[in-house]
């Protein structure tokens, strides 16, 4: 069977698999990034508090991917748990380290104008210091998300949603008729659902960024 038979015969179930790819990614990078300009707010003011939480973030990210889902399922079982955990946790660095750079790169004296006029706190943070800082927290979540998406594929080891289990079909039957087309339809797959992403970032940044800040 070609490739192009294969895809045609499968592809109820790839689709599927690729919903739920994107499905998992896209919910973990919403909670890696609430949780991570969370973390950029609290530490961007100290020096040491920003350096200890972009260090803790990256101690993370060296944790290989398969270790790391592999300590999670005696605590949390198999399946989509593990997979959420590992996901949201992978994805913070990029998150962290840019919204606190974005933050600490706000111009100190439109803040001190924000203060003179009455501004709160928190209004300073959401209606000027968040809004200047998105462009590179957008940059970070775009990094995030293409981690993300191949790093997904490695939580079908625990049963987890995604074009993995496509993957791991094909490699756990090599040698016989199509395994090499499962392995190829799913990484296929997700480099064209990250290239999507990409694209979708793109068009965010165009419709949320002014074009001076661009520039």
């Amino acid at each position: 069977m070609s490739f192009w038979e294969y895809l045609g015969s499968q592809h109820e179930q790839l689709l599927t698999d690729a919903y739920q790819h994107v499905s998992v990614v896209f919910q973990c990078m919403v909670v890696a990034t609430v949780i991570g300009v969370l973390i950029a707010v609290v530490t961007y003011g100290s020096e040491w508090s920003g350096n200890l939480a972009t260090t803790t973030t990256a101690t993370i990210l060296t944790v290989p991917a398969l270790a790391l889902i592999g300590l999670l399922i005696p605590i949390v079982g198999l399946g989509v748990p593990p997979t959420v955990i590992a996901l949201t946790l992978y994805g913070l660095l990029p998150v962290v380290r840019n919204a606190i750079v974005g933050l600490r790169g706000v111009d100190p004296s439109l803040v001190d104008a924000a203060t003179g006029i009455g501004m709160s706190r928190s209004a300073r943070l959401l209606r000027i210091e968040l809004p200047l800082a998105w462009p590179p927290i957008l940059t970070g979540i775009r990094v995030s998300t293409q981690m993300l998406m191949g790093i997904a594929a490695i939580a079908a080891y625990a049963s987890g949603p995604g074009l993995g289990n496509v993957i791991f079909r094909g490699l756990a039957s090599l040698g016989s008729a199509n395994a090499l087309n499962q392995v190829l339809a799913g990484t296929l797959g997700i480099i064209v659902l990250a290239l999507l992403f990409d694209a979708a970032y793109v068009l965010i940044g165009r419709l949320t960024i002014p074009r001076g800040i661009r520039a």
